[in-house]
């Protein structure tokens, strides 16, 4: 039996590097494997926790489709579909929202900062919070349930959103018997948090990140300003602990991953390596860059193709929803 795995990406501003490396690529290299059964889909109702105004939400979702379609993508192998186009989900948002305690809700580390930051400015702990901010991880869990996924490809950082899908999963497997399956979550351990401009964790919020369809010119600058310690060029670096070596490992050959640590051992200057990494870089964007830019241009395309991932997506969760419902003790 195939297992499904299923990566969702909210449209809350450009995708970045660290989308990329943490979530696209590893999920589209499970997708490769004959194991596994993948779904992915546009979270454009987890981005209107953040985003408000309509013109920006239609961009940014329809940006979310266009990267994946650009990177590769198939939407004739896969379930690729619009969360807002599967009405299933959010009848059991509701559902699993009662089989749900405030208190892991309490803990989720979203919530929990905006918390921890409030106190530390004196204001009311909930400022800024809506309710769409505070359960997203129900939402996030009903994502994942519906569509018996078995594997969630994630960053370190989100590990805790599976965690908490599992524990709503069991809550109401203890009612009503198994029902959903408990899923894992998978981590590609070397890149789980990639580092910023600044060496924070690459992250909007910071706002350090290297979108990844930037023009070259624009893309060569932000590079440059990639922070590095002050090491002269001919003082052997650590390739491991360089976020430019960390970046350049994902774009580039294995011939030239070696190359490159060879440099690095042996001396190599900050500048010279930035170079290097904005030439595999934009080798590797320029083709997806071209395409993702075709596909803003025709939104109509994008309905297509999303439509028929719709329709996919209904297929499962339809009959599964009436078969939870049943188990409840609605009439279906």
């Amino acid at each position: 039996m195939k297992k499904t795995i299923l990566t969702g990406i909210k449209p809350t501003g450009q995708i970045h590097l660290g989308n990329y490396i943490g979530a696209i690529k590893p999920a589209l290299e499970l997708a490769k494997v004959q194991d596994f059964n993948a779904a992915y889909f546009v979270a454009d109702y987890h981005g209107l926790t953040k985003i408000h105004n309509p013109e920006e939400f239609r961009h940014l979702s329809y940006g979310i489709a266009a990267t994946w379609l650009a990177l590769g993508l198939d939407p004739e192998k896969v379930i690729f579909y619009r969360q807002s186009d599967v009405p299933e989900i959010f009848e059991l948002n509701w559902i699993l929202s009662c089989f749900t305690s405030k208190g892991l809700m309490n803990r989720a580390h979203a919530y929990k900062a905006i918390v921890d930051s409030n106190k530390k400015v004196d204001r009311d702990i909930d400022f800024g919070v809506n309710m769409g901010l505070f359960n997203y991880p129900i939402l996030m869990t009903a994502d994942i349930l519906m569509f018996k996924t078995e594997v969630v490809p994630v960053g370190k950082d989100q590990v805790q959103h599976v965690e908490i899908a599992r524990d709503i999963a069991e809550s109401f497997n203890n009612h009503y018997g198994e029902t959903f399956l408990l899923p894992e979550y998978k981590i590609q351990e070397d890149t789980a948090v990639l580092p910023g401009l600044d060496g924070r964790k690459m992250s909007k919020s910071y706002n350090n990140t290297i979108p990844l369809f930037e023009e070259p010119k624009k893309l060569q600058k932000l590079i440059n300003k990639i922070k590095t310690d002050s090491l002269p060029p001919e003082v052997p670096k650590d390739p491991d602990t360089s976020v430019i070596f960390m970046l350049y490992k994902e774009f580039a050959s294995p011939t030239e991953v070696d190359k490159m640590k060879e440099q690095f051992l042996s001396g190599i200057s900050w500048g010279e390596a930035k170079k290097e990494l904005f030439n595999v870089m934009d080798r590797f964007i320029s083709q997806p860059r071209e395409r993702y830019h075709e596909l803003m241009a025709s939104p109509e395309s994008l309905d297509e193709i999303l439509k028929e991932g719709a329709e996919k997506a209904r297929a499962i969760s339809a009959p599964f929803l009436k078969e939870i419902k049943r188990k409840i003790g609605f009439y279906v």
